[in-house]
């Protein structure tokens, strides 16, 4: 022990809150137009904090073919308070549904704050950082492909009103 009183540091004042690194793991985002509603997300989860739900909708055929049933999804839902972070959800997705987020899921001092609904998972996934390409003359990633699309959509949807 030493005789020497203790210095407290003072708080860095910052101009802007600090950014966290470009792939942390901060919140799970869901792509919902690509989600079948398979559930593997929700069967392979250990902690089992993931909650869908669906229902079955006929698809007329195409020229006379038989109608298919297609599964329409109504709620996807992650408990952030049981959710360990370990990813086995976004790897075992068939469709690249779900995506690692930047985004801090917020804090709260309620557990029922802490569930994130598909409305909350798809704002988080306009964060999502693009993939990086594997060579210098790689096609665009098909997840790249599938956010220019919707950023194309929503903005004939904006100024169609």
């Amino acid at each position: 022990m030493s005789d020497q009183p203790l210095e407290r540091a003072e708080p860095v004042e910052r101009a802007e809150p600090l950014e966290p690194p470009v792939r942390s793991r901060g919140s799970i985002a869901l792509l919902e137009e690509t989600c079948t509603s398979c559930m593997l997300c929700a069967r392979e989860c250990p902690c089992w904090c993931i909650v869908i739900d669906s229902h079955k909708e006929d698809v007329p055929g195409r020229q006379g073919g038989r109608p298919t049933v297609t599964h329409v999804l109504d709620r996807f839902a992650i408990d952030f308070s049981l959710c360990m972070y370990c990813g086995i959800c976004i790897e075992v997705c068939p469709l690249d549904a779900l995506f690692w987020s930047p985004d801090l899921v917020p804090a709260t001092v309620d557990q029922a704050g802490l569930v994130a609904e598909k409305e909350q998972l798809r704002e988080w996934m306009w964060r999502v950082p693009p993939p990086v390409p594997l060579d210098q003359g790689a096609e665009p990633a098909k997840e790249t492909r599938a956010a220019e699309q919707l950023d194309e959509r929503e903005r004939g949807f904006a100024g169609g009103r």
